[in-house]
């Protein structure tokens, strides 16, 4: 591997890095403000959007260029194509935060709906995806990535607990309507973004093992894994 190439490489990696901590930050910010009524921070949320646009543009062009520059094989390959996809995911990521904070702004009209404790349950499980995603591409873990798809039958279990539940509220109190489908949103917003945590997850096994598992995670995760 070239010293200019190896840069490179480096330079995508940091900003990443950098692209996940602001967006682990928007989830957990758009959250408390959704439960918390916290109207300065969904603000926060949705003006931080920018940045993370900035970090979308910046990578895929450089991942492009070093597709371009240096036509990485095998194992370099992977590495590039991950970061590529991770990076659309994380801006798609961002973009359900914002969506959460734009129903907590919303919610503002009826501060006193209570929000069922399965989303709060979600909300921290999805957080911690992300957060588990982040570590198991620092650390090229396979055993992580493999957490992270566990745990997405916890958040799609407990988004299908939050919906039947608000339909239920809404059956039998119909003035509740409005608020409980500002509910019934950031439910769906949070099943996604585990399911884009759960992507990142492959991606990462993607690059450390060269295995494509998307609709077989189940014989896949229990199996150990020989990195290529």
């Amino acid at each position: 591997m070239s010293k200019h190439f190896e840069r490179d490489l480096e330079n995508i990696h940091v900003q990443v890095l950098s692209m996940f901590a602001v967006v682990e930050k928007m989830i957990d910010d758009s959250v408390r403000a959704f439960c918390d009524q916290r109207t300065e921070l969904a603000s926060e949320v949705i003006a931080t959007d920018e940045k993370v646009n900035a970090f979308d543009v910046a990578i895929e062009e450089e991942c492009l260029k070093v597709l371009a520059l240096h036509q990485p094989v095998a194992r370099n390959l992977r590495r590039v194509t991950t970061m590529l996809k991770i990076n659309s995911d994380l801006e798609r990521i961002a973009d359900l935060a914002c969506n959460i904070a734009e129903r907590a702004l919303a919610m503002q009209e009826t501060p006193y709906f209570p929000i069922p404790d399965q989303l709060t349950t979600m909300a921290s499980d999805a957080t911690e995806m992300v957060r588990l995603a982040l570590n198991s591409f620092v650390d090229l873990n396979v055993d992580l990535a493999k957490e992270v798809i566990l745990i997405d039958q916890k958040v799609d279990s407990a988004n299908r607990d939050v919906i039947n539940e608000l339909r239920e509220l809404m059956v039998s109190e119909p003035n509740q309507v409005a608020p409980a489908l500002h509910c019934f949103s950031a439910s769906r917003h949070l099943e996604r973004i585990g399911d884009l945590a759960e992507n990142i997850a492959e991606d990462v096994i993607y690059m450390v093992a060269g295995d494509i598992i998307r609709h077989q995670h189940r014989s896949y995760i229990e199996k150990p894994h020989e990195e290529i």
